[in-house]
């Protein structure tokens, strides 16, 4: 297998700006493209204030983030994307744009480059066979926010070569990351388990049964969860959480899975979480204030 030392980024959200990071800070270096080339100087300003946090707090001092920053380029240009020894997906979470994603960029990769992307759903094997090399195809999906969360879900395909697998996991452990495997099937282990229970949580709400600050207050003291799923839901993005679960519906065809009408009403109105400023929580002013 080829020595990995360069890593695209597809995607310059928060998450693709989380993987950056983790990535830079590993010693790989790093270009990071994204199609809204809009979007690259926010990201890069937010790895900076990242990085400041993590150094202010003692995770690293500040050569460790100088060299990480000195690691990380963008790019405007898919060709030059294409060009590293790894490139890894984090556009949207829909399997359409990531198919549109990863078809642009197969006349710009060498013949050994390694394909991931960090979808936390959407089957490894569709999106391979969207590419010419499936056995070279993987999911690696990174726990949100990135440089915190220390979990790698390393998700084979059907193609995937055994080569690959081995490839991915010394990559994530290399980036002080620990893996676990999991099997392809919708949403995988974490979102199999986490956004059902999160949209229980929206179903808990809609029916009256607790206000927002209840059913959060309720798990976090009576189940010793570190956020409440609302909080959670929010963090991660509305949006997200139901694209999850329409995978997870349309995947597995089980009613348990139907997304609850209340999380549609607010993605619908644009009400995505802490990104959009307003979800289940209103974050326009120093505190965060319940909507319902």
């Amino acid at each position: 297998m080829t020595t990995l030392r360069t890593v695209s980024i597809i995607g310059a959200g928060q998450m693709g700006a989380g993987i950056a990071q983790t990535v830079a800070l590993g010693g790989y270096d790093v270009r990071l493209y994204d199609i809204d080339t809009a979007r690259l100087p926010v990201a890069v300003a937010s790895i900076a204030a990242s990085l400041a946090r993590q150094v202010g707090r003692g995770g690293i001092d500040q050569a460790q983030a100088d060299q990480a920053m000195a690691r990380i380029t963008t790019t405007e240009h898919l060709a030059e994307a294409g060009a590293v020894d790894l490139v890894l997906e984090a556009a949207v979470e829909d399997e359409a744009v990531k198919k549109a994603v990863l078809t642009g960029l197969l006349p710009h990769l060498g013949p050994d480059t390694l394909l991931a992307s960090n979808t936390s759903s959407i089957s490894i094997t569709r999106l391979g066979s969207a590419t010419d090399r499936p056995e070279r195809f993987i999911g690696l999906h990174f726990m949100k926010p990135a440089p915190v969360m220390k979990l790698v879900e390393i998700v084979r395909g059907i193609a995937t070569s055994a080569e690959t697998y081995e490839a991915a996991v010394a990559f994530a452990e290399s980036l002080g990351k620990t893996v676990t495997r999991a099997e392809d099937f919708p949403a995988f282990i974490v979102n199999r388990i986490l956004v059902p229970m999160i949209n229980e949580a929206i179903f808990t709400l809609y029916e009256g049964v607790g206000d927002v600050v209840s059913i959060d207050k309720a798990l976090k003291l009576g189940a010793n969860h570190p956020m409440g799923p609302l909080e959670l839901a929010d963090f991660m993005g509305l949006d997200v959480v139901l694209a999850i679960m329409n995978v997870l519906y349309d995947g597995l065809a089980d009613s348990k899975y139907r997304p609850c009408p209340l999380l549609v009403k607010y993605v619908e109105a644009g009400w995505l979480g802490r990104k959009s400023g307003r979800g289940f929580y209103d974050y326009s002013g120093e505190t965060p204030v319940p909507t319902r």
